[in-house]
Formats: C-alpha cells, structure tokens, sequence
C-alpha cells in the first residue's frame, strides 16, 4: 500500500508551498447531570426494585461495550506507522515517478510510502521533520540519484538509520549537460525515456527482491508485466512523434528535463527558459535570446510544466507570437490522482499527446496489447 503522509506540503518551483498541521481534542467521556442523578434518587427513593433494576442493566451495558472497547484499542495498537508490528518490508521512494514504479513492482508485498505529493519539485523540495522519521524507520530507499532530490538525498545521507539506499535512476548511463558557469554535470531526468524507465524497474525489483526473498517470483512477475507495458509505450512514444511534421518536430520548453525524451523519440530540444534544475533563475537576457531563437526556428507551440509557475513561459510565448500548448507537460512528478498523468505511463501517453497536438502531428491513443 502507498503512504503519501510524508512531503506533506506540495511544491510548486518557485513559489508554491503548502504546510498541513495537525491538532487533537480531548473531550470528557463522562458528564454528570445533577437533574438527573435527583431524578434517578427519587425514583430509586419510590420504587425498591429500582437499584436492582439499574444494576442489571449497568451489568448488561458494561458486557456489551468492553469487547468493543478491546477491539478499539486492538485496531490502534496494530497500525504499522506507531507500533511497527506489520511484517512487511518499509520502503520510501522519494520521487512520484519512483514510487508509482515502486508500488506497481511490490505490490501489497511491501509498505510503501512516497515523500513527495504528485505535483511536487523535487529539485527545490525542503524537506519536513516526518521525511526525518520515514527515512529513519524505512528498510529500503528507493531514490533517483544525480542529484535531482538534493535536500532529501542531503537528509537520507544524514539519517541514522539501517535502510539500503538505492539510487534508482543511477543505473542508466547519464547525459552530461552543462550548468550555469560552465559545470558538467549528469543530466538526472532519466524516465523521460520508456527504455531508461525499464532499467529502472529491473533495480528495483532486485533491490526489492534482496529485501523479501520469499516475494522473488511475485516482484519478478509484476516487474515482467511492467516492463512488457513499458515496451510497447515506448515504440508508440516513437510512432506518435514520426506522425509530426519534420520542420516543426523541435521542442521548447520551460525547464532542460526532456533531453532523454528527445533524444531517444528523435525529436530536437530547441530551448529552454532554464536549465536542468529549477533553482536556476533565468535573466532578462536568456528570455530575450530565447524569444528571438523561437521566432527564427519557427515552431507553433511552446510548453509548460506542471510543476513549474508557468508566468514567465507565457510572457515568452506572447513576446514570440506563439501559441502556449494548453496541456501543461509532466516533467518531474506524476499528477494528482485522478488525472490524465497521474502514473508513470499515463503521464507518458499525456506528453505524448500534448506534444504531437500542439506540433502539428496525428495522435491515436495508447492501448496495451494483451
């Protein structure tokens, strides 16, 4: 099952936060009624078989309540978060994108718990005092690695606790991208292609496996089905971006975190208003260079992502006379639950679509052949 308690505030790069409390009420569970004990003195005063009468009927009430009252206590003590007494293995995932590949590779062999809510930066991410405890308590953590969750890898490095760290996204070979000031460094938006996203399901059913041996075939099984899911995306990601045309197959976006995706569906990275972490902020200069290579590239639309303010990709697209797609693009998390992208895949087939509509291209749905 998928705890999402932790990274209880959502994150929007630059400016969106959100932080939730959380309050208790003690009430009496008892209240004396003076009217009603003088009633009840009257009455037993009146009627001699009274105080039998309400003695019975305490008797039967006190019967009643006491397993309730056992099995209350029995359902609280047995919640995993406080009393740690459930068998299964405790793994964190500190991207959406790792935990939603994470629970559909363990199952309901395993506790899971994401840190970040869908819709959150994991570049910009300060993490909370409960990520200090999941981190702590966990058997497993499942991280994306070059450096794209720095204040959370920073914490996990830091926490004393007994988990495996497994950087998920590191088993892909990184392309090297360069920074503000000239710094290379590996570009960490690996899922942006369907084959990375493969790799990174293959570590971690092996992590999982080295975690719960005796839950070997289950992961093998669900990691096979996956990967089977993800191979197929990956050919129609590449059959859906051929149907654009050639001269407006290039794409612009607000931050650098689709060169996999373009890479690997063949389809140019023309611009971006920063670059690979949205802690950069972009100067009035990069806007006015950026605005100028649109207009002589010539492409019709421009995109926005779902965690990023998208104020400043608008001004660009009005200064560049172009259109600003009116699907945002996922680029970092999933969406929220009961989105169009609110999985690994469905976020894939959302892009996908966003692109290819907004480009000029024909777009036919995604359906997995059985």
């Amino acid at each position: 099952m998928l705890n999402q308690e932790a990274g209880s505030r959502g994150e929007q790069s630059p400016l969106m936060g959100e932080v939730s409390t959380k309050g208790e009420r003690e009430k009496d569970q008892e209240s004396f009624h003076p009217q009603r004990g003088a009633i009840a003195s009257d009455q037993e005063a009146s009627n001699p078989h009274s105080k039998v009468a309400f003695s019975l009927v305490s008797k039967l009430c006190l019967g009643m309540l006491l397993p309730f009252a056992m099995f209350s206590c029995t359902s609280l003590d047995s919640n995993p978060k406080t009393t740690g007494g459930d068998s299964k293995p405790r793994v964190v995932a500190t991207s959406t994108i790792i935990a939603d590949l994470a629970q559909k590779v363990g199952g309901d062999e395993i506790q899971l718990t994401g840190v970040l809510k869908p819709g959150t930066d994991p570049h910009v991410y300060e993490p909370v005092p409960a990520d200090s405890r999941f981190l702590e308590e966990a058997d497993l953590i499942l991280y994306n690695g070059y450096n794209l969750e720095p204040g959370l890898i920073k914490l996990m490095k830091a926490s004393g606790g007994k988990a495996r760290q497994l950087a998920v996204g590191e088993v892909v070979k990184p392309l090297q991208l360069e920074k503000a000031k000239g710094e290379i460094v590996p570009d960490p938006h690996v899922w942006g292609s369907a084959e990375n996203a493969i790799a990174m399901v293959n570590s971690i059913r092996d992590g999982l496996i080295e975690l719960s041996p005796e839950d070997r075939e289950k992961f093998t099984q669900k990691a096979a089905q996956l990967t089977k899911e993800l191979t197929q995306l990956h050919s129609w990601i590449n059959q859906q971006i051929q149907t654009i045309p050639a001269d407006k197959r290039k794409l612009v976006t607000t931050h650098d975190a689709f060169q996999y995706y373009g890479r690997d569906y063949k389809i140019a990275i023309a611009g971006t208003l920063i670059g690979i972490s949205t802690e950069e902020q972009p100067s009035a200069q990069t806007v006015k260079l950026l605005v100028e290579s649109i207009k002589k590239i010539g492409v019709p639309a421009i995109f926005a992502e779902t965690t990023i303010n998208p104020a400043l990709i608008k001004t660009v697209a009005q200064e560049a006379g172009v259109k600003l797609a009116p699907q945002q693009l996922y680029s970092d998390s999933i969406g929220a639950k009961g989105s169009n992208g609110d999985s690994y895949v469905k976020m894939m087939e959302a892009n996908t679509r966003s692109i290819v509509e907004a480009l000029g291209g024909r777009y036919t749905p995604f359906q997995l052949k059985k």
